[in-house]
């Protein structure tokens, strides 16, 4: 094995295995964005009135919010797997890619705990 071209310094050093997990979860997180989605959407569709006391006297029902919640960490979860792969592509120094997943990061983190305090707060009635 030579040292001295590309193909040489990385020949039988096999994949790095990092990506296979988050091309993995990317696709869990679609499938379940969709069976979510479809029953959301089934949800509201059955409801007598989408004004806010039936909405939120359906979202005090265990049986709506837990769905609710499983809904919103996946789709802000994959969301951030996306973006995290956009950036990774595009942004080409480094200082900037580190920033830009950082912010991306404290966006969804805080992004999804403000929706999940919300449902959480009409589930439990405050």
């Amino acid at each position: 094995m030579g040292t001295g071209t590309e193909i040489g310094r990385v020949r039988g050093l096999g994949s790095a295995k990092s990506g296979v997990g988050h091309w993995w979860h990317q696709r869990v997180t679609a499938v379940a964005n969709l069976a979510l989605l479809l029953w959301f959407v089934a949800s509201l569709v059955r409801l007598p009135a989408l004004d806010y006391p039936t909405v939120v006297l359906w979202l005090r029902q265990p049986v709506a919010a837990i769905p609710m919640l499983l809904l919103i960490v996946s789709v802000f979860y994959h969301f951030r797997l996306g973006v995290q792969v956009f950036i990774e592509d595009y942004l080409h120094h480094e200082g900037s890619k580190l920033l830009a997943i950082l912010a991306l990061n404290f966006y969804a983190v805080g992004g999804g705990a403000a929706a999940v305090f919300a449902v959480l707060k009409i589930a439990f009635g405050a």
